[in-house]
């Protein structure tokens, strides 16, 4: 529920603000408007976006209220979670250059279809892993007010980080789609702060939330199954 007891609704203008937020960076490096691949990743983090929240306040206000606020974070984690942004919004003006101003990367199409349907995969991720996990909140943080419990059902039968295994196919997929090798370069440097969050994560949870011990014996990857 919202501060004044009402359940929250999707907010249009803070995906709209994105959109033409994110647009913005993307068409100004590249120097045009003329780039399908940027208008099809826009579509797909916009669509995407409203369709997982019009989920949540259907089906699990409470999550969704969460999500929209980050109380109660640790100092650690308010670091990575700063970080991260800043690094995207450095990333999608490096593949503009990269792939029309200066069209200095050759990515094949069939490459971009790929990238595509990464970031549409990742939607599904979030979803199963929204379905299956109401603590799911932006920070990582104990819900004792909610009755923090650790979830082990869904996604989280296979890694332990379900969401952050979404990003990492988002972080593969943008560049693909964008059709930039120098953004596929940079994806090493994020998927190690996902790995770093992922591991301060367990370290906090293991520590404070009953259960999760156990699980991590039972599930040993983190992000990729049979890989990490």
């Amino acid at each position: 529920m919202n501060e004044n007891g009402s359940p929250p609704r999707i907010n249009l203008r803070r995906a709209a603000f994105t959109c033409v937020g994110l647009g913005t960076f993307l068409f100004l490096a590249a120097g045009t408007l003329r780039w399908a691949g940027a208008w099809t990743f826009l579509l797909e983090i916009t669509i995407g976006g409203l369709i997982t929240e019009a989920w949540l306040a259907r089906h699990d206000p409470g999550l969704l209220a969460e999500r929209r606020t980050a109380r109660d974070q640790a100092g650690w984690d308010r670091v990575i979670t700063t970080i991260m942004p800043l690094l995207w919004l450095t990333w999608l003006p490096l593949m503009a250059l990269d792939a029309v101003r200066y069209q200095t990367s050759l990515v094949p199409f069939w490459l971009q279809y790929v990238g595509a349907a990464m970031i549409a995969a990742s939607f599904y991720i979030v979803y199963r892993t929204y379905r299956e996990n109401s603590y799911a909140a932006p920070v990582v943080k104990i819900q004792r007010e909610r009755g923090h419990a650790a979830v082990t059902t869904g996604p989280y039968a296979y890694v332990r980080h379900p969401i952050y295994a979404s990003g990492l196919l988002t972080y593969v997929g943008t560049p693909l789609l964008l059709g930039s090798w120098y953004g596929l370069a940079i994806v090493p440097v994020m998927a190690a702060l996902l790995g770093l969050r992922s591991l301060m994560e367990e370290r906090m949870l293991t520590a404070e939330l009953d259960g999760y011990a156990e699980y991590l014996a039972r599930v040993r990857y983190r992000l990729v199954p049979m890989v990490w």
